[in-house]
This record gives structure tokens, C-alpha cells and sequence, in this order.
């Protein structure tokens, strides 16, 4: 008889740790006795060390939570925003001069607000179907502007009544045994979420549902809950983390939480986990977040240099410090949250470190993993429905059928809302002007990104290339004294060159457009302040400003006037850029609608894999799409520093969100398969003027700015909620087949 032979599967992985975390720590301190050589000042102290276990303890606390969430193969981009609004809400509760509520009051209130935003994310991304990085991505925005709002652009202190509270603000302070509570606080939150991810239920359930939550589902787990209660998790994480700091900081300003959502989720990465879901270690992720805070503060703290001072003939050398330019660490983020993500499909896939410490034993390298890409794929278009309806359709129902009706009926209903709240003001020339140029800006950049939304990508960067090409061209001209064609070229080759690393990133290294373009939207943000060392630029040649001057300044210009009448009426209202993006616009357009390439796009979008059945180079459809929107950005970003005659490092700001929801308000799909030029610019119309109606003087009332932004993203959330399910799951249709199905029929019996 042959007996059978088993083969042993060898040791399980380990759950808690393993060799990429010992390769994290033995990097982690060779990257701070690095520091150490280039600032011993700093970092040959004990005090540095403390100082970085302070302050990577609320990062770390942050990215405890994220891992459940990258581990479920969702993304939470919101949890920067949430740790500077709890932070903020905290202290107008707490502080004198505000509320001035009790300490146990308002903590009680904070943590609620904190599971409030953390259900919210979920029951978005869950229920209602939202993509993780759209939902959040709003919640970011929306924060940040509820941040501003209640701050007011100011710091808000409240370091005398916390003395009256010592028990709560004991827990930013050092102890007895001389370190910080934050570390203590940090290491119990670190090894509770490290035992549940790897030893309970919740841990099993998460990793089943990141790894197939189809065979999640058929195994009985339920799917939703695990997704919502890792969004619990992450936020009430950055909530925490929150309370830390105002216990330490005893005030908040409104800077608190920028870009963490950045270095968060890079802290998580670089611990190994997967952005496709299904692998994570909370020990990984702490010590991810280490090796960030560290690398940030070796960047931020510079390194000491000796200057000469001439000083009346004498030469006396100074001791002085060298600290990288304003922008420099934001790029820094960008670059490594890029580089982090990468980690994943080259080194932990391919089994690098395995096959390395194997050929240094001469020993068989391990079998390296799937590697597949990491390129996530969404939901694909439900856009038969829609379509027959529009075929289906007769009369006024042809119009209503159509995917940019919404946008076309809201675009006159808020002009004739302007016209009724202020007539005298609403229908000058000037304020038609404004309208127009504000529009301008935003349609032109929504040109683009219906193509990018159309493929089933997306393009967060495109207010970030904005800035970038607009500083690239205001350093040429003002800094180099350069004429104008070549200001113009140096921003078009910015821009497009952050397009190309878009589109190599995604196309080329495969991954999720919104992972690339999220990096890009910091390199190119840091890089534009980093041109112009963040100030503003003003000051060049009047030939330069041509592109962004009304069409009979332009007239004038070069000598020539027109007679009075409907004609220089007309040129003195219309600007060059007008005119511009209106003939981008119409090429875009037919191309889009009327080409085989347009149609290429909508295919690749609504099914990639059937399209690449069909013989469609999506490769090249989905990279061409992201160089049009970077071109679309970049001729804004040019067109801008000439309107203003100035460059400001804050330019574009908001625009991406401002320019995907007019895109999904003028029916293009945020799955793809969908886009409309003439839906898009109506799209851009309604957010132009949503934006100017909040800034109206009505009575001698008009919307704070910083309201205004979190108005457009409960605009942007809705906007894609009406397509997922009014344009897509078509709700009201199969509403109205139900009612019809229930109503009499007449046709029963007589008695």
C-alpha cells in the first residue's frame, strides 16, 4: 500500500508581528541616529526622543484606527479634518469666553460628535453606496471649513480655566516617572487594537471582509457592520487623539489636523498594510507612524550651518540653522504616501525581503505572492435604465430624460433666484462679469475632469496643478524676468509634467487614480508654495495679462476701439479666457460626443474589462484622459495669475471638489461610463452660482466664505447621490412601477 504524502505548510504568518516590522524598527532608529549626526543639538538629546514618542503617540492613536479601515479595503480621509473639528469644538465648548461648559460635559460631547462623523462615513459608503475616498474626501472638506468657520481664521486659548480641571489636563502633562501621558495613553490604545485585529472576531471579520466580501457575505459575516465599525473606530481614534491634544495644548488653532490624513494613512502603509484590504498589523502601523513623525521632524528641524556677518569690515561667523522652504515637507508627504503604496505591490507581494535574507543563506527564495497591481475597481455603470428611458422618451420627457437636465433646470432656477433676491445688483454688467470669470476658472477645469470621470478614474489634483502651473509661470516672469510665451511654456511643462506622474502612476504602476492623484495634489500644492518660498507674486509685464483682460481692454491694448453699441458692449464684458474655455469646451466636447475616441472613453469607463475585450487600448484612453484634465488645470492655473496680475501659493484651493461635483451634478458618473460637456458646464454653472448666491448681500446679510465650502460639499455628496441611486438604481422609477402595481386597476368585479 503507498501511503500519502502531506506537505507541511510550514510556520502561520505571524498575526501580531513579524520581519517587516523588525526591518520598520532597525530602519526607524537608523533613520534617527541619522538625525542625530546631521543635528546632534536636536537630536543627541533625550528630549528629542520624548518629544518624538509625544508626538508620534497621537499620529500612531490615529493610524490604529485607520488600520481596521485600509484592512476592510475602504480609506478614511476625513480623520485630519475630525481631529482638528473635535479639537475645535472642544474648545468653543470648554473655553471662557465661549460656552464654558464643564470638562466631563464636554468631553461627553465631543466623543459623540466623533461617533457621529465615524457613522456618518460608514452609513455613506455602506448603505448608501458612496465610494470610501468620495465620502470622505467631503467629510475632509466639510471639516476643514467647519474648522475656519468656527475659529474664524483665529487661535482660541483657554490655559487659565484648564487649571481649575487637572485631572483632565494632567493627561498632556509629564508624570511621575518623567515621560508624557500621550505615550502611556498611546501604547494601552496600541496593544487593545493590536490584540483585537489579530486575536478576536472583530480582527477575523475584518480581514474576511477586506480580503472577498463576497465570501465574507456567503460565510455569514455581516459585511456592512464590519465596514461601519471600522469607520467607528478610525474616527473616534482621531477623537481621542483630539482630546490629547487639547489636554497638552490647552488651545487649538486652525491649523490643527492639516494633511494628517496623509501622513495617517502613509503611517499604515509603510507598517504593511494593503491598500486592496485584507492584510494589516496595528504594530506595524505604530511604528509606520514613528518612522513618519521622524522623517517630518528631521526635515522640519533642519540642520545647524555657520554664516559670515560682515559687520562694519569685520567678518564674525554666526550660528545658524538651514530649514527646507515653505511647501518642501508637504512635498515630502506626497512623495512618501506615493512611495508608500508602492511598498505594497514591489517589495511585500514580491516577497522582497524573503528572497534577499534567502540568497544571502544560499538557500530557495520564498514563492513570491500574486502581484497582480493594486488598482481597485469600482462598481461598474448601471446605465442601461437610464438609456432606454432617454430612447423611450417623447416630448418635454426627452429633455427630463436626459442625464444634464438636473443640471440645466437648476443653472435657471438659481439665476432667476439671484434676480428675485437682488435685482438691482444681479443683472448689472459687473456682477455678470464676476459670474462669468469665476465660471470661467471652474468650467475649464471640469472640461478635463469629465473625461478622467468618464474613463472610471479620478483626478483630485487638479486644483493643486492649478497653483503649480500658475507658480511656475509667476516665477518666470517676476523672479526671472522672463517674457511672456515663455512663462506661458515653463507652466504648461509644470503642469503637464505632474499630469504625466498621474498618469504613469496609475496606468504605468497600477495604482488607484485616487491614490496617485491625492499625492499629487500635496507634491504639487508644496511645490507651488516652494517656487515662490510661500509668498505672493505680483508685478510682471501688461502683455502678459492680455490672456486675462475683458476682450476690449485687449482692443486697446493694440490701439484699436469700437464704436458705441451692442458690440463694445459685449467686448467689455467678455474676457479672453471666456472666449477661451468656451472653444476648449466645444472641441471637448465633440470629441467626447461625436468621435471614436469619446466613445472609447464612456466604454472604458462603463466595463473596463469588456472594452479591452472589444479591442480598446484602455491603457491609453484612461492616460490621455489624465493629461487632458492636468492641460485643463494648467491653462487654468496660466489664465489666473493674469486675471489677478498676482500669484497666490492658496490658488485653486477647493477647486477639485468644486469641479468633480459639477461634473456628477451634470450627470456624469462617479463609477464612470457617463459624461457630458454641455452636463458639465451646466454643472460648473450651478456651483458658480450656489457660490455667489451664499456671498449675496441680502439685508445687509452675506454667508461667511468659510460656510460657503461646507455648503459645496454637502452639494458634492448629494450630487452623487442622485446618481447612484435616482439616475443609476433609477428609485423613483421603480417607486413609480410599485405605486402603479398597488393602484386599482378598475377592472374588478361589480356587486
Amino acid at each position: 500500500m503507498v501511503t500519502a504524502k502531506t506537505t507541511s505548510l510550514g510556520r502561520p504568518p505571524p498575526q501580531l508581528a513579524g520581519g517587516w516590522e523588525i526591518g520598520l524598527l532597525l530602519f526607524l532608529v537608523l533613520i534617527y541616529l541619522g538625525g542625530a549626526v546631521v543635528n546632534p543639538t536636536f537630536f543627541g538629546s533625550t528630549e528629542a526622543l520624548h518629544a518624538l514618542l509625544r508626538d508620534t503617540s497621537r499620529v500612531g492613536i490615529i493610524a490604529v484606527g485607520m488600520t481596521f479601515v485600509i484592512a476592510n479595503k475602504d480609506l478614511d480621509l476625513s480623520v485630519g479634518s475630525t481631529y482638528g473639528l473635535i479639537a475645535v469644538v472642544f474648545a468653543r465648548l470648554f473655553a471662557s469666553s465661549f460656552l464654558d461648559l464643564g470638562i466631563a460635559t464636554t468631553v461627553v460631547l465631543c466623543l459623540l460628535l466623533g461617533a457621529a462623523i465615524g457613522l456618518l462615513n460608514g452609513v455613506l459608503v455602506t448603505l448608501l453606496k458612496v465610494p470610501a475616498f468620495i465620502a470622505t474626501l467631503t467629510m475632509l472638506f466639510i471639516g476643514r471649513g467647519f474648522v475656519l468657520a468656527l475659529t474664524h481664521g483665529q487661535a482660541i486659548y483657554y490655559s487659565g480655566k484648564a487649571r481649575d480641571y487637572p485631572l483632565f489636563f494632567h493627561f498632556g502633562e509629564t508624570n511621575i516617572f518623567g515621560f508624557n501621558n500621550q505615550i502611556a495613553i498611546f501604547f494601552v490604545v496600541a496593544i487593545i487594537g493590536a490584540y483585537v485585529l489579530a486575536k478576536t472576531r472583530w480582527g477575523y471579520e475584518t480581514f474576511a471582509t477586506g480580503g472577498n466580501e463576497q465570501a465574507a457575505v456567503y460565510a455569514g459575516i455581516p459585511t456592512n457592520w464590519v465596514r461601519v465599525r471600522a469607520y467607528l473606530i478610525s474616527s473616534l481614534s482621531a477623537t481621542l487623539a483630539a482630546l490629547m491634544a487639547a489636554a497638552q495644548d490647552k488651545g487649538v488653532t486652525p491649523l490643527y489636523g492639516v494633511s494628517w490624513e496623509l501622513t495617517v494613512i502613509a503611517s499604515v502603509i509603510i507598517g504593511g498594510a494593503s491598500i486592496v484590504g485584507g492584510r494589516g498589523k496595528v504594530i506595524g502601523s505604530c511604528l509606520g507612524a514613528a518612522l513618519v513623525v521622524l522623517i517630518d521632524k528631521v526635515l522640519r528641524e533642519g540642520w545647524p550651518i555657520t554664516r559670515s556677518v560682515v559687520i562694519e569690515g569685520e567678518v564674525i561667523e554666526v550660528s545658524a540653522r538651514y530649514t527646507l522652504p515653505a511647501g518642501a515637507v508637504l512635498v515630502f508627504l506626497g512623495l512618501l504616501l506615493v512611495l508608500a503604496v508602492l511598498i505594497e505591490p514591489y517589495l511585500i507581494r514580491r516577497q522582497w525581503a524573503g528572497r534577499f535574507w534567502a540568497w544571502l543563506r544560499r538557500r530557495p527564495p520564498p514563492a513570491a505572492l500574486e502581484t497582480g497591481g493594486v488598482a481597485l475597481e469600482a462598481v461598474q455603470t448601471k446605465g442601461a435604465m437610464a438609456a432606454d428611458m432617454e430612447f423611450s422618451a417623447k416630448g418635454l420627457g426627452t429633455f427630463l430624460a436626459r442625464r444634464d437636465a438636473l443640471a440645466i433646470i437648476l443653472t435657471a432656477v438659481l439665476w432667476l433666484t439671484g434676480l428675485a433676491l437682488r435685482p438691482d445688483y444681479w443683472w448689472t454688467l459687473s456682477n455678470t462679469f464676476a459670474i462669468l470669470l469665476n465660471y470661467t476658472e471652474l468650467a475649464l477645469i471640469a472640461v478635463g475632469l469629465t473625461y478622467v470621470i468618464a474613463a472610471g478614474d479620478i483626478d483630485l489634483s487638479v486644483g493643486a496643478v492649478l497653483a503649480l502651473a500658475g507658480s511656475t509661470a509667476a516665477y518666470f516672469l517676476k523672479v526671472l524676468g522672463a517674457d511672456p510665451m515663455t512663462a506661458i511654456a515653463m507652466g504648461l511643462t509644470a503642469g503637464m509634467i505632474a499630469g504625466l506622474v498621474n498618469a504613469t502612476l496609475t496606468i504605468g504602476f497600477k495604482l488607484p487614480s485616487f491614490i496617485a492623484t491625492l499625492g499629487m495634489f500635496y507634491i504639487a500644492r508644496g511645490l507651488a508654495a516652494w517656487l515662490v518660498a510661500g509668498r505672493q507674486l505680483t508685478g510682471w509685464s501688461e502683455t502678459y495679462n492680455l490672456i486675462g483682460r475683458k476682450v476690449n481692454d485687449v482692443l486697446l491694448y493694440f490701439g484699436m476701439s469700437l464704436s458705441p453699441g451692442l458690440l463694445r458692449a459685449i467686448a467689455e464684458v467678455v474676457s479672453v479666457q471666456t472666449l477661451w474655455m468656451f472653444l476648449v469646451a466645444v472641441v471637448a466636447g465633440i470629441v467626447l460626443a461625436y468621435t471614436p475616441f469619446g466613445l472609447k472613453v464612456c466604454a472604458t469607463g462603463g466595463n473596463l474589462r469588456a472594452a479591452a475585450y472589444a479591442g480598446i487600448d484602455t491603457n491609453r484612453v484612461r492616460f490621455l484622459s489624465l493629461m487632458l484634465a492636468a492641460l485643463c488645470a494648467t491653462m487654468a492655473g496660466i489664465i489666473n495669475i493674469a486675471y489677478f496680475r498676482s500669484f497666490n501659493p492658496v490658488a485653486g484651493q477647493f477647486r477639485e471638489l468644486d469641479a468633480i461635483a459639477s461634473v456628477i451634478i451634470g450627470g456624469g458618473s462617479i463609477f464612470g461610463g457617463h459624461g457630458s460637456m454641455i452636463g458639465s458646464l451646466a454643472g460648473a454653472a450651478v456651483i458658480t452660482l450656489v457660490r455667489a448666491l451664499l456671498q449675496l448681500n441680502v439685508q445687509g446679510f452675506s454667508m461667511p466664505q468659510h460656510w460657503i465650502n461646507v455648503f459645496i460639499g454637502v452639494i458634492l455628496i448629494v450630487a452623487v447621490l442622485i446618481d447612484i441611486w435616482v439616475r443609476q438604481a433609477n428609485i423613483l422609477g421603480r417607486l413609480r412601477a410599485r405605486i402603479a402595481k398597488r393602484a386599482p386597476t378598475g377592472a374588478g368585479t361589480h356587486g
